[in-house]
C-alpha cells in the first residue's frame, strides 16, 4: 500500500493546488444586435450565426 513517506506541509500542499480554479465563461458579442452570447451558438436575441438568420424571431409588440 502506498503511504507518503514523510509528511506533505501545507506550503506544498496549496503550492500545488494553485492551479485549481474556476475560469471565467468566454463569451462574444453579437455583430448585428450587440448582445452577449456563447462562441459558435445562435445569438438568442437576434436568430444570428455567421452573418445569416438562422431563426425567425417575431417581435414583440
Amino acid at each position: 500500500m502506498a503511504v507518503p513517506f514523510r509528511k506533505v506541509s501545507k506550503t506544498s500542499g496549496r503550492m500545488r493546488r494553485t492551479h485549481y480554479k474556476i475560469s471565467e465563461k468566454t463569451t462574444t458579442t453579437c455583430p448585428k444586435c450587440g448582445a452577449v452570447t456563447k462562441p459558435h451558438r445562435v445569438c438568442k436575441e437576434c436568430g444570428t450565426y455567421k452573418g445569416k438568420e438562422v431563426i425567425t424571431k417575431e417581435e414583440s409588440k
